[in-house]
């Protein structure tokens, strides 16, 4: 009779996944030893150095009661995981069988209903106690008990809670069983005030009597909640940003920019502003060449627009004070959370006017328009649900020149990454501008740049050639959110700031005819909406305040 091959057994070292019972590869236990090779196996263990030797008859006796608890408790998994399944397949055979039989249950209008009035879920208040026609996308679903479904529809006006109850709207009917997020459907009842202790959106809800599907949306692995969750990767939501859009934060954030847009344009038409519409399309820089991009205009070098300010200047003697309000691109490698490659830029010129009267103007246009937005009511609900406790900065705007942020920086020991201090004709990086900011907490009216570091067009002080009459508005929490400045209104000192700069002034001869032709003390300032939206909202990024944005390798969708 043949001597039955021994299994190893290495308490330190071995492995009950990997091994297999050689003295090469052992085992981890006594028990997978009795597993692989019976009952009766003969087992060698290793517990120190002194190396392998025959199990003892305690340990041996151990490791098959163990072996047969095992058993046993694999046996019970096996006999339950199988009644399981059993239990299982019986649940999808009695849903396969209710969805055929749902699919028999056919849902007619009642006639003798009155006619159904079409209306937008904006104007369900109005329609209170009548019989209308609401279609929209499913925004949440909840069934209850067997014959009850509440359903939040949205239209893009609002959120309407629906309940479909009973036999009338059969919650038993194929569409009810299989209805999924973001599937679209059209509904008919009466939109009735909740009993006081109710919540709902509007305070109502409409009570179906009739309904249908219009468009079913998907369920399963591509089901709406499960391509779009608030945890998922920046990069994948940015993939998906049309699907992020129908979300209740960036639609709040969508609907609250609409409202701040038409609040602009309300204050520059009170102020008596005329809006023009410059090209985007330009063969000029205004902010410097390297952030332009470029492309071939029918075999000429052409760039998309940095600023429209130069366009703005020459409508100045025939439509007085203007603004406008398109985009802007900066081809900036920039990943900041405040930087895009496309921004809708708000911008303004304003003819015979002091750089103090600019100043007040600026003000004035953050505060009416502040004021606005949060005197309508739909927007102040926004505002208040993206940013609770937000308040109107209070007037008067602090006033700090450019010297004295310096000083600042310095008294409050905000060095440079290399630890030396800013000195006097520094460009204050955007980190420790806006650690200034915060710490200051009211919004600053930054003055007098030095014209090294600002844009060649700038005015100089007359009391001190070194700096310009240029401003930043700076916001706690976002920084910057306007440039602006006087404009150099002498000719030959124009010519002069070409040439410094490097720039030929031949295509610029349109603007430069405007100091030619009658020239006057004036002043602009651009600013960028989507900063402007990420202090009033309190969003971490410029990103979030857009409808698709753009960046450094960003162009999709």
């Amino acid at each position: 009779m043949a001597e039955t091959k021994p299994f190893y057994v290495d308490e330190i070292a071995g492995s009950d996944e990997t091994g297999t019972g050689a003295e090469s590869a052992p085992l981890k236990t006594a028990v997978k030893a009795i597993e692989l090779g019976g009952e009766s196996v003969k087992i060698l263990v290793k517990k120190d150095n002194e190396g392998f030797k025959d199990i003892s008859g305690a340990a041996l006796k151990k490791a098959k009661k163990s072996f047969v608890e095992l058993q046993r408790k694999l046996k019970k998994q096996e006999e339950q995981k199988k009644k399981q399944e059993e239990e299982q397949a019986k649940k999808r055979e009695e849903e396969a069988k209710a969805l055929e039989q749902a699919k028999s249950v056919i849902l007619k209008e009642d006639e003798s209903l009155p006619a159904a009035k079409k209306i937008k879920i904006r104007q369900s208040t109005e329609n209170r106690g009548k019989r209308v026609k609401v279609s929209g996308w499913v925004h949440r679903l909840r069934v209850q008990g067997k014959d009850m479904m509440f359903v939040i529809l949205r239209d893009g006006t609002g959120y309407l809670q629906c309940v479909l109850t009973g036999k009338l709207v059969s919650c038993h009917a194929y569409d009810a069983i299989t209805l999924t997020v973001e599937s679209t459907i059209t509904i008919h009842g009466v939109i009735n005030e909740l009993p006081a202790g109710k919540t709902a959106p509007g305070g109502h809800e409409l009570v179906a009597d009739y309904w249908y599907v219009v468009g079913k949306a998907p369920g399963g692995d591509d089901a709406f909640n499960n391509k779009v969750s608030a945890d998922a990767d920046p990069s994948y939501l940015l993939d998906n940003r049309h699907l992020v859009l129908r979300g209740e934060t960036a639609s709040a954030v969508m609907k609250a920019r609409a409202e701040v847009i038409k609040a602009f344009r309300a204050h520059y038409d009170s102020r008596g502003y005329t809006e023009v519409t410059p090209p985007c399309m330009v063969q000029t820089q205004v902010e410097g060449g390297s952030t332009l991009f470029e492309f071939n205009y029918y075999g000429e070098n052409a760039y998309l627009t940095q600023s429209s300010q130069l366009y703005l200047e020459t409508c100045l003697p025939s439509l007085g004070d203007v603004f406008c309000l398109a985009e802007s691109y900066r081809a900036e490698k920039s990943h900041t959370r405040r930087h895009l490659s496309e921004y809708s830029h708000l911008e303004a010129e304003m003819a015979f006017i002091t750089f103090d009267e600019m100043l007040d103007s600026l003000e004035d246009l953050i505060c009416d328009v502040i004021d606005r937005v949060l005197a309508h009511k739909p927007t102040r609900e926004l505002i208040e649900q993206l940013n609770p406790g937000f308040k109107p900065p209070a007037r008067p705007f602090l006033r700090m020149k450019y010297a004295d942020a310096i000083k600042y920086l310095k008294e409050h020991d905000i060095k440079k990454e290399d630890g030396t201090f800013y000195e006097f004709g520094d460009d204050i990086p955007e980190a420790p501008e806006r650690l200034m900011t915060d710490q200051i907490n009211r919004p600053i009216l930054l003055t007098h740049f030095p014209a090294e570091i600002k844009a060649f067009y700038m005015q100089k002080c007359s009391d001190d050639r070194r700096v310009t009459e240029s401003v930043d508005v700076l916001m706690p929490g976002v920084g910057e959110i306007v440039g602006g400045s006087m404009r150099m209104n002498d000719r030959e000192e124009l010519l002069e700031a070409y040439k410094k700069e490097g720039i030929d002034p031949a295509p610029y001869y349109w603007y430069t005819d405007q100091r030619k032709y009658g020239t006057t003390p004036h002043g602009g300032y651009g600013l960028g909406v989507e900063r402007f939206l990420a202090w009033l909202l309190k969003r971490h990024t410029v990103r979030d305040c857009c409808l698709y944005p753009r960046f450094t390798g960003r162009c999709t969708p």
